[in-house]
Formats: C-alpha cells, structure tokens, sequence
C-alpha cells in the first residue's frame, strides 16, 4: 500500500497542544536500538543567545541548544519526556521525536516551525543523496522530503510509503530514485524490498531475520543489519553476507562516501540482558566480505561514528575515541574523551554519546554533565561546558559541514 502526497503541517500552536499534554518517556522492543521514540511537545522556553552551527542535546525534561564552537549554551527548551533528536540534513533544522510523530526543530532559529509528520512511534531518521527519509515505526509509514525545503512552517513536497505491515524499520532514498525499505510485522522482521520512484516494487529479499539499521557506503552500496550478518543492496541487486557465527547480529552501522567499508556494531549472545560487545564489525561491500575487530573494550550503540576521510570512529568504555583504518581494521589511534563509563541495562539511560561534523567529535559525559568538542586530527579538546542536568541524545545541524 502506498501514496505520494503533500500534506499540510500543524501550526506551533497546534503542534504543542497536541503533545504538551502528555507525559512519556522513550518506549521500543530493542534495547540496543537508536530509532523506537516517544516524547512530549514543547512547553517553555528560557531567553535565548546566538549560536552558530548549533548542537542539540537532549535531557530528562528538554533540549539544549548549544553554540557548535564554544558549547556555549544558548538556549533551553522544556520538553517532556525522554527526547529524541537526529539531524534534519541541512544547516538549520534538528528532527525531533515527539509522542505524537516528529517535529522539525529550527535549531539556529532556536524553536519548533509547526512542522510535524504525524504517527505513533516515530523510528528512523536517514539521511543520503540530499534526501530524508523519516520511518514511523507505529504505522509503517515512510516519508521523504528535501531538507533544503524545510524553511518555513509549511512541510516540504513529500513522497511517502506505507509498509504493509508496522514495523521497527527504516528506509532510505537512493540518488536515482530507488526506495529501500524494511520488511517485517511488529512480530518478525525479515529483510528489504526496493521500489521504483513510483512506488513499484522491483526487488525483494527475505533472508535478513531481526533486520535492524542501515548504512550508505562508497559507490552507493546500502546494507541493513540482520541477526546472521548483512544484507547489502548495490547496482540492482541483494547480497547477504554472513556473519562468522550462527548468531552474529548487526544492529547498529555507520556508513561513509570516503570509504566502500562499513562499520557495524557485532553481538553473538541472543539470550543477554545486555551483551557488552567488544568487537566491532567491518562490511567491505566491494570484496562482500565482513571482518570483526577486537578492541579490548566495550561499547554502546551510541559509540559508532565515521571521520571526515573515512575512517572508523568507536567510543570505548575505557573513555577513549578509537580511530580505525577500516582498510585494515588497525587501531590508527585513542584519544582520550571522557572518564571510564558503563553501559546501563536500560537502553533509554544516560551514557557517554559520539556526534561527529567534520572534523570535531562532539561527546557527551552524562555522569559529570558535561559536553565536550575535540579536534579528530590532533586530539586535542577545543572546548568543554558543564549543563545544569545530564545530556542523554546528542545531534546538530550537518550541512556544510
């Protein structure tokens, strides 16, 4: 079932009176998810302060909206709830999750524009080929704009998709106009299919159980994580790449147009409360091939990020960035980040967060409030804030960066 529409967006006013009225922290089946999002709409605001190329960081009860630069915080926005946030793919807006679907944040003009994509559990958020495409978890919708189009309080022209059954799943827009979307119920996810630009299924594949995230590599090679490894769709057509072990799930990836390899989280304990991993994965979608790396420390799916040339970034919980050759799977590097942590059981807690722009790492220390900026290339810190409460997402404008 699908539609291509334009729908109208809800004022500001309508969008906080549809959500201030609820209270609701994040809810979704993945513990090790970064998608399954509920949160309250705005209420108040504090006075605000200029903030270029802005951060936001979300708190038990709000956002923060920081000075990209100095970490200078230039803005509080109270929000009920536990609160999600994704960058919109251009150089003003930050997607918010909301209870009632997500709202589009205006973070350098520091308020919400009105603008909502409305449904229950709002999920993904994936940006690629100068494209968004948002996936509404609860309803299996799929919806796709320009971010360039989101400057004003009108939403953008949007091309929407609706899964034949509701799902934890995601989608993405290749550069030709190919959709690539999940397939599963809210019981059993089961792999991809691939739609036309008119919304006419052309390829499908169903030997990916527990489907969970996705990643974009060099030459346009998009992989979904599966519970026995991969399953990368490139050029028309699927591969599934296997995981060594019986149970190797890759849930969490992070993609690069500098690099063909991807990065993956690795775990191979079904039956875990919460398993520590300490290998990450390594997809090569030219050599169809997947490496696992030791690191010698543990990680959250909050860790994984990508550097400006390429390479693969790992958060550990020694408190170290790794910097990894992905060509090689070599540690290049450790830079020091933030104190020792651990990964609490419940996923929607607090811990240490990597946001990468450029060539500054932007990482969160929930445990000392603080917020730091740190220059990949030397190592060096740049800038560190102390917030008035522990941060727990963290995200930012991206374009042109």
């Amino acid at each position: 079932m699908h539609t291509t529409t334009r729908r109208r967006a809800l004022t500001g006013t309508a969008l906080a009176l549809a959500v201030a009225t609820v209270l609701t922290a994040c809810g979704g089946a993945d513990s090790d998810s970064d998608s399954d999002a509920d949160a309250a709409g705005p209420t108040s605001v504090t006075s605000a302060t200029a903030a270029a190329n802005p951060l936001v960081a979300s708190f038990d009860g709000g956002l923060y909206i920081l000075d990209g630069k100095t970490l200078k915080l230039a803005k509080t926005i109270e929000l009920a709830g536990c609160n999600r946030v994704n960058p919109a793919g251009d150089a003003d807006h930050v997607i918010v999750s909301t209870d009632s679907g997500f709202g589009v944040l205006d973070a350098t003009g520091q308020t919400f524009t009105g603008v909502e994509y409305e449904g229950a559990k709002p999920g993904h958020v994936v940006r690629h080929a100068g494209k968004t495409v948002l996936f509404t978890d609860g309803t299996g919708e799929v919806n796709v704009f320009d971010p360039a189009d989101l400057n004003g309080t009108e939403q953008p022209e949007t091309r929407t998709y609706t899964s034949a059954a509701a799902h934890h799943g995601v989608a993405i827009e290749l550069a030709g106009g190919e959709l690539v979307s999940t397939l599963g119920t809210e019981e059993k996810r089961t792999g991809a299919l691939v739609l036309d630009e008119n919304n006419k299924e052309i390829a499908r594949n169903e030997e990916c159980p527990g489907v969970h995230g996705e990643a974009a590599a060099r030459g346009e090679a998009i992989a979904v994580g599966c519970e026995d490894g991969v399953l990368i769709y490139q050029d028309g057509e699927f591969t599934k790449v296997d995981a060594p072990d019986d149970y190797g799930r890759i849930g969490n990836q992070a993609g690069s147009d500098a690099s063909p390899v991807l990065l993956g989280d690795y775990k191979t304990d079904p039956e875990a409360e919460l398993e520590r991993p300490t290998r990450i994965s390594l997809i090569d979608t030219e050599k169809k091939k997947l490496t696992l790396v030791g690191l010698g420390t543990s990680y959250s799916f909050r860790s994984l990020a990508r550097g400006p040339e390429g390479d693969a970034l790992v958060l550990g919980t020694d408190g170290a960035i790794r910097v990894i050759d992905p060509a090689t799977g070599s540690v290049e590097k450790k830079i020091p980040a933030v104190r020792k942590w651990e990964e609490p059981l419940d996923w929607q807690q607090p811990r240490p967060t990597l946001f990468v722009r450029g060539a500054t790492a932007y990482v969160s220390e929930p445990g000392e409030r603080a917020l730091h900026a740190i220059d990949l290339t030397t190592g060096e810190k740049t800038a560190s804030v102390t917030l008035p409460e522990r941060t727990n997402e963290l995200s930012g404008v991206v374009a042109g960066h």
